[in-house]
């Protein structure tokens, strides 16, 4: 789940600047639109070191670009449409892997000294 996490956020915030500025920007030459990935690069480095409550909040975040994702691969067509498309595919498997890193490293009440617990713990749930 954190190679999925890493890989879909680096290649979303990657995707954000390549659409907004040379693939199929808003308008000829590139557009302040391209800030959107801005907000990308705040949970970057916990994502990066593994950290939950990074992985928490990311996952409501990445909401709005899978909204973003949906909305333009129905309005817009062409190259634009395709990468909305991938956008929202992006966006889908940051979710599920965010969801699922934290549920896998949730701490338990039943054990004891707080220990978090592991991947073969989670398969006895």
């Amino acid at each position: 789940m954190y190679l999925a996490a890493c890989g879909s956020l680096i290649a979303l915030i990657f995707l954000c600047l390549a659409w907004e500025l040379r693939l199929a920007p808003v308008q000829p030459g590139g557009s302040w639109l391209a800030l959107k990935c801005l907000p990308l690069l705040a949970p970057l480095f916990g994502i990066l070191n593994g950290r939950r409550y990074s992985y928490q909040w990311a996952s409501m975040l990445i909401l709005l670009y899978f909204t973003e994702g949906v909305v333009r691969a129905t309005t817009e067509t062409g190259m634009a449409q395709t990468l909305a498309i991938a956008e929202t595919v992006l966006a889908l498997i940051f979710f599920g892997a965010t969801v699922t890193f934290a549920r896998l490293t949730r701490p338990s009440a039943s054990r004891p000294g707080g220990t978090l617990p592991t991947v073969a713990d989670s398969r006895r749930d």
